[in-house]
């Protein structure tokens, strides 16, 4: 069993693909085009994220369309974390088709300022999500991460994710790595907190990028986490800006020689109670 733990499907209409550096990605991608490469790939079983609309129209649909497609065994939905609704509104996400595959939920974090995490409405919809019985999935910059550990310290018996390592300069080499390595690692000394090892392609030179500018970071990930707080997610399609869903799979393989079945599944089904 191989699980993505992280991907994403989408229209040519979503307004942050009009940025002119997207140009590549400006197009549909549909749960078709994501069966040739889970095939190709040899991923069983995925896990669907909210992919940036910030609509609860979206989460409405991707429950729909994860409960039509086996592959998909999870849905992160997005919500506004300061909605005064929130509760309502992800009961009412839950009574609807596919409404049992809401397994987490995530606001777009990174769209706002470095201490966004510290405001009492925030934190009180962090809440609202973890009494809901969801995971927080929790997709910020690097200038962020001192955030999050302040968060992690006021909730430290909910289950958060960080995606994508918390986004590191990897196009800086060692000076990213030196920035990072000790935010993730007081990150990481939280124990209710599980990492992706994700988007990292993204955070590098995508014209020149090679398994050798993800390698320290992946490394460290698994030093200062372990493999079971990591789960692997493609971030399919937003890595076609610099690589296919294949070569970001092999990459991750390259560097931890082989798939560990902690990154590769076991994680993921822990994280978000998959049923596979």
């Amino acid at each position: 069993m191989i699980v993505d733990a992280h991907h994403h499907v989408w229209t040519a209409d979503y307004a942050w693909l009009a940025d002119a550096s997207l140009a590549a990605i400006r197009r549909e991608y549909t749960v078709e085009h994501l069966r040739g490469h889970l095939r190709a790939a040899g991923v069983d079983r995925t896990v669907l994220v909210e992919a940036g609309r910030r609509d609860d129209a979206e989460t409405v649909e991707f429950l729909a369309l994860a409960d039509a497609t086996p592959e998909i065994a999870g849905v992160v939905g997005w919500a506004s974390l300061t909605d005064p609704a929130l509760a309502a509104t992800l009961a009412a996400h839950r009574s609807r088709p596919g409404g049992h595959l809401l397994v987490g939920v995530r606001d777009q974090i990174q769209a706002y300022p470095a201490d966004h995490l510290d405001r009492d409405e925030v934190r009180a919809g962090l809440r609202t999500v973890a009494a809901a019985g969801l995971v927080n999935e929790l997709v910020v910059r690097a200038d962020q991460l001192p955030s999050v550990v302040r968060v992690l310290d006021t909730m430290p018996e909910a289950p958060f994710v960080l995606d994508h390592l918390g986004k590191p300069d990897v196009a800086a080499g060692a000076e990213g790595l030196a920035r990072w390595r000790p935010l993730a690692a007081e990150i990481a000394r939280r124990p209710n907190v599980v990492a992706k090892l994700s988007g990292l392609i993204c955070e590098a030179d995508w014209t020149q990028w090679t398994v050798a500018d993800l390698r320290p970071f992946v490394q460290t990930a698994v030093e200062l986490f372990g493999s079971r707080r990591l789960m692997f997610g493609s971030d399919w399609p937003m890595c076609e800006v610099a690589a296919t869903y294949e070569q970001s799979m092999d990459a991750m393989v390259e560097i931890l020689g082989g798939r560990p079945a902690d990154i590769f599944a076991a994680t993921a089904v822990r994280t978000y109670d998959l049923a596979v």
